[in-house]
């Protein structure tokens, strides 16, 4: 497995679950490296903003772009060391994220079936963009699928952020919950409009203020909560932004 690498080993780590519908959760984050898309104000730009690439990020500047080493930030270990390390803390409620994990759906679902051997305690939520259908092996160990379309404030292009098969798929299932990155109130409009396209129950959609620091959030939660109340969309925060900031391993 790739995983994101952090200090001299993986980015594994508990904390509380700072997104989505199980805010405020004790949980384990699994960090997965590699990413199919490039949002420009993405918090995990080291799982996929390399050298050599021509990727944009809010970070990059013109004469001093920030790119990462690809072999400076992997780290490859099998699905028994990762569940080693998973296992030696307290939380049994277990998130795949990254990057894009799916992409490592194969991986994930050893990894899954190993886990639940060694403790049947084990629940597992994957952290998705909603581009790539899990494998059923995967599919069938999952409890939650927090899944997050982009819009056009990602800076993605249409093609690569809409993959209708997949948007299918996670509409039709009732464990998937849709967490949409709202940059502007603008947005509210392409959030509707991939609602009515995929018949994604209103119940499933949570909208987040976009922005890494208190303040950001503050800020846009102040025009977005009044948004969700009208239009009856959840309002979804970033409890981990607002406890410890724009930090990785937290």
């Amino acid at each position: 497995m790739k995983l994101a690498r952090h200090g001299t080993g993986p980015e594994i780590f508990e904390s509380l679950q700072g997104e989505g519908l199980s805010m405020g959760v004790p949980s384990v984050f699994v960090r997965l490296s590699l990413c199919n898309l490039h949002c420009t104000w993405c918090d995990t730009a080291y799982t996929w903003n390399w050298t050599n690439t021509q990727y944009r990020h809010v970070n990059d500047t013109p004469d001093a772009p920030r790119k990462y080493r690809r072999e400076e930030e992997i780290i490859e270990l099998d699905c028994e060391s990762v569940a080693e390390l998973i296992l030696k803390f307290r939380a049994r409620n277990l998130i795949f994220t990254g990057g894009e994990p799916l992409l490592q759906g194969r991986e994930l679902a050893r990894l899954a079936a190993h886990l639940l051997r060694l403790d049947p305690a084990c629940r597992f939520e994957v952290e998705t963009n909603g581009t790539l259908r899990p494998p059923p092996a995967l599919d069938a160990h999952i409890a939650q699928y927090n899944v997050s379309p982009k819009l056009s404030n990602s800076g993605n292009s249409p093609t690569e952020r809409e993959k209708p098969d997949a948007i299918a798929f996670f509409a039709r299932c009732e464990r998937a919950w849709f967490k949409f990155v709202v940059a502007n109130a603008a947005d509210l409009e392409e959030v509707r409009t991939l609602q009515n396209r995929y018949d994604i129950p209103q119940s499933r959609i949570l909208l987040m203020p976009e922005g890494t620091s208190p303040d950001e959030l503050r800020e846009k939660s102040r025009w977005l909560a009044p948004l969700c109340l009208q239009h009856g969309y959840r309002f979804g925060d970033r409890l981990h932004v607002h406890l410890y900031g724009s930090k990785r391993g937290v």
